[in-house]
């Protein structure tokens, strides 16, 4: 049986599931829409179903090449609203494109500036786990090859620390303290940082996890940092199943479809059999990849239970929907409630970040770049709960100045893409937090004149935002900064080294706003502050004297700095 499946207006429908009466078994139409079907009937009764438009049953003739449109069941959804990294309360859409003429920035994320906070006094940023960024600088420097300014995202590389863990008290799900300090490198501004910690689960009491491994398999992948590190990585990831936990393998290249059913945790040796056996070839049909990995979700969904869907990839989509937005659009359609997204990004050259950063974003899930063997270990080993088990959803952070104390706010990271802030219907979303997660972010900010820290009063409000994992409800916290200054050298060391780790980041995005930052003070700052027993604070410190070897001297006067 043979023959094309289209909508009403003659696009064709991919993933359309066939199911033939006569043997029970089901099928599906390809990326052009079309289909064909073994029989030793010259015709046979099918029923063809696909999310969105009506079902229908009927007769197909082999001797005819079948022709069937399928009707909408009700209008297409609206397209989704861009999410924003950080937004500022009352900002039109001109506002900020006032921020973007003249600059010289050839990167898609633009910085976040310095806001009036008599004019603007509430602000926030999405809370996420995304530690992408770091390992992919990482990666990069390693290689002796200079950062691209788009590839530094700040918030991404503090997260990367998971600093100075303190776990919330009693049934709370977060703890939140606040440190005031000088600017290091501005001493005329000071420094706002937030401290929020994330509660951690018990393992042995969280319930059964359904997850869904979609691995790239296509010819791109045929590199040994590729798939044969994600071999690697899911064999570390399959160690810390459990016998109630359901592992399910779908793959996208030379075929797309089902590689391992839904197995049980007590059957490692078949799973990572299975994961053994991969081989790379073909195109990269994520778009099918996607589907069959969130039907496959679907029906081995558990209530109550940790149900996800890892893909693993280098981004590479060539066939089917692969533009961001495109992309965007497809996993809001699949996106179904409980059913989370972590991406794993590998690879280097067609690597595309920022495909997955999308997909992480839109998918309810986290997003890690895997750069060696020892990241994908502390992604899936010593962070495997941190990764796979969300203790919050929807998760934001409102921010509410004095305005008789502060003037002027900056926030550090979270900077947004050019194209979302010029989007009118752009919005901040939440994200989703792990289990033990410690996230800081930090502002700058300049005091109003004359004015002296008082520790009665209240530099700023915070107020937490989140749902709770399957519910719909959103909870608040809030806290109260208080107007005390600690001298840069007594704030905690955690504190001090992650204001090295954001001042790296500055350097290397070329900030305009820390230009007094440099090489030699970013390491004057980690070193006084790193524990010698951290072996991340060892290699961060590595990392900035190859960083200051690699770029030539003085790059950045070239750009006006002084």
């Amino acid at each position: 049986m043979r023959g094309e499946i289209k909508d009403e207006n003659k696009t064709p429908l991919q993933n359309v599931r066939i199911l033939v009466h006569s043997t029970g078994y089901l099928y599906y139409t390809g990326g052009d829409g079309t289909f064909g079907i073994l029989t030793s009937e010259t015709s046979d009764s099918v029923t063809i179903t696909v999310d969105g438009f009506q079902t229908i049953s009927l007769r197909l003739d082999t001797r005819q090449y079948q022709s069937i449109v399928l009707k909408l069941l009700a209008p297409p959804p609206p397209p989704p609203k861009k999410a924003l990294l950080s937004a500022t309360k009352n900002f039109r859409p001109e506002d900020w494109r006032n921020w973007t003429i003249g600059s010289e920035t050839y990167s898609t994320l633009l910085e976040n500036q310095f806001v009036s906070s008599s004019k603007f006094p509430e602000t926030g940023f999405a809370m996420n786990i995304d530690k992408a960024s770091y390992s992919n600088i990482r990666r990069l420097l390693n290689m002796d090859n200079t950062i691209p300014p788009d590839a530094v995202r700040i918030e991404e590389m503090l997260n990367y620390f998971n600093f100075d863990y303190t776990s919330p008290l009693n049934d709370s799900v977060f703890s939140t303290r606040s440190y005031i300090s000088k600017c290091p490198w501005n001493e005329n501004n000071q420094l706002l940082y937030l401290h929020i910690c994330a509660k951690k689960i018990d393992y042995d009491k969280v319930p059964p996890a359904n997850l869904v491994f979609l691995i790239d398999i296509s010819g791109s992948m045929d590199l040994p940092n590729r798939l044969p590190l994600l071999k690697s990585a899911f064999g570390l990831l399959v160690s810390n199943l459990r016998d109630i936990d359901t592992v399910s393998i779908v793959v996208y290249g030379s075929t797309v479809g089902v590689w391992l059913p839904p197995t049980p945790g007590s059957e490692k040796n078949i799973i990572t059999q299975s994961i053994e056996e991969l081989y790379p070839g073909g195109p990269t049909p994520g778009e099918a990849g996607i589907n069959a990995a969130y039907r496959i979700a679907s029906n081995q969904f558990i209530h109550g239970g940790n149900n996800r869907v890892i893909l693993a990839t280098d981004g590479d989509f060539n066939v089917g929907q692969s533009s961001e937005e495109d992309l965007e659009k497809l996993i809001v359609s699949h996106k179904q409630r409980g059913i989370y997204l972590t991406c794993l990004g590998v690879g280097m050259g067609n690597y595309k970040d920022s495909k997955l950063q999308v997909l992480a974003e839109r998918g309810n899930g986290n997003f890690a770049y895997l750069d060696d063997e020892k990241e994908a270990e502390k992604v899936l080993m010593q962070e495997f709960t941190q990764t796979i088990y969300s203790v919050a959803d929807d998760a934001y952070v409102d921010v509410n100045f004095d305005t008789t104390m502060v003037k002027n706010y900056r926030l550090i990271g979270f900077d947004n893409k050019i194209k979302y802030l010029e989007d009118s219907v752009s919005e901040l979303q939440g994200g989703e937090i792990g289990s033990g997660h410690s996230l800081i972010a930090i502002f700058e900010i300049s005091t109003v004149e004359n004015t002296f820290p008082d520790p009665e009063k209240n530099l700023a409000k915070v107020s937490l935002h989140y749902k709770l994992p399957g519910d719909s409800v959103e909870n608040k916290l809030t806290y109260d900064c208080p107007d005390v200054v600690t001298e840069f050298k007594q704030l905690p060391a955690s504190i001090r080294f992650a204001t090295s780790i954001a001042m790296f980041g500055g350097v290397l995005r070329n900030s305009e706003f820390m230009r007094k930052a440099n090489w030699n003070s970013i390491l004057e700052i980690a070193k006084q502050s790193q524990d010698p027993q951290n072996s991340l604070h060892k290699e961060f410190i590595e990392l900035v004297e190859k960083a200051k070897k690699i770029y030539p001297r003085n790059w950045r006067n070239k750009k006006g700095a002084e």
